[in-house]
């Protein structure tokens, strides 16, 4: 810790009320200060600060090696301060530098005073490195229940001082609108101006049907056959439109308009839609698997489903984030 970071702190935390009390017991000095004219500009904190360390180590070589200044610029910085201030604060030798009579006043007031301070902020920021306070994040469902919370939920048990708060909403949320510290799409859905980390592996989205809609209307062969079926859309609370079933092949990839008689955004009501054999239903291979694997689904088009990014937490910006933020971004990213 440098004494330059001394005021730096100084200036940030309550210093007039620090200065106060310095007046109070210091009035020769404040005469001084008030006979030179001086308004204590922010410099005089720094020019204070390299004062006390030319004072404690009497030399002028070993205090700027110590500052990691040149020793002509600290001369200037204390020399500069005495004509402010109109006052004669160290005695110069060829051998030694010490302080005057008003330099030790001004030494023995401003040094406790000084360490006092970045004792206090060293210990607040101590306390800030403990992760605490409130992260805001914006997710659907699907990724709320497989990956954030049984992820996070240990994450708390572990730091008290932590708060979450999940916002579960299928719209694509305006983050930094509503005043979200993070939200989570998948890959393709992110935004290029946000930084996004994969929270969760690729994932891959599944044409699946009951074996009595297939008996009755027959299995597609080709993406495009789905114009022919009925099948159970999906609309997102933000679209106009239900949203289209994308498929790729290689290197062709093919959007389809689907129609039918459904639309929903609840994954519920899709899956029980798709067992009534309503129609066709297009869904992540999370919830697809369950039913194929008991039979009560057929998956069709499979080599047309090809994986894609999965689920990512996104963020506006990588400056000015809490303790509690990064532990939150680190815990959740996707080590696969």
């Amino acid at each position: 810790m440098t004494e330059f970071a001394w005021l730096r702190w100084w200036r940030r935390a309550s210093a007039p009320n620090s200065l106060a009390d310095w007046i109070n017991n210091h009035s020769i000095i404040c005469y001084l200060l008030l006979k030179a004219g001086a308004s204590m500009p922010d410099r005089v904190y720094d020019d204070i600060a390299a004062f006390i360390v030319v004072a404690r180590e009497q030399s002028f070589t070993k205090a700027a090696k110590k500052m990691g200044v040149s020793q002509s610029a600290l001369s200037q910085t204390v020399r500069n301060l005495e004509e402010r201030l109109q006052m004669r604060l160290l005695s110069r030798t060829t051998r030694k530098v010490s302080p005057t009579e008003l330099g030790q006043q001004l030494l023995e007031a401003a040094e406790p005073r000084l360490q006092a301070i970045a004792d206090d902020l060293n210990r607040l920021r101590g306390l800030s490195e403990q992760p605490a306070g409130t992260v805001r994040i914006s997710a659907s469902s699907h990724p709320t229940e497989t990956i954030l919370w049984p992820k996070l939920a240990p994450l708390m048990a572990q730091y008290p001082d932590l708060k979450i708060e999940i916002d579960s909403n299928a719209a694509l949320v305006d983050i930094v609108g509503e005043r979200f510290d993070a939200g989570v799409r998948l890959g393709e859905q992110v935004d290029k101006d946000m930084i996004s980390v994969a929270i969760g592996p690729p994932e891959r989205m599944l044409v699946v049907a009951s074996r009595d809609y297939l008996e009755r209307f027959g299995t597609p062969q080709h993406p495009r056959d789905l114009t022919s079926h009925e099948c159970i859309q999906i609309r997102m609370p933000t679209a106009r439109a239900p949203i289209p079933w994308e498929f790729k092949k290689g290197r062709e990839e093919i959007n389809v308009r689907v129609s039918g008689r459904i639309i929903c955004n609840n994954r519920d009501v899709q899956i029980d839609a798709a067992r009534r054999g309503f129609g066709l239903a297009w869904m992540l291979q999370d919830f697809a698997v369950p039913l194929l694997e008991t039979g009560e689904m057929v998956s069709v088009l499979s080599d047309w489903c090809a994986e894609f990014p999965g689920f990512f937490l996104y963020y506006p910006s990588r400056h000015q984030h809490s303790r509690a933020f990064d532990l939150v971004v680190k815990t959740l990213r996707w080590r696969g």
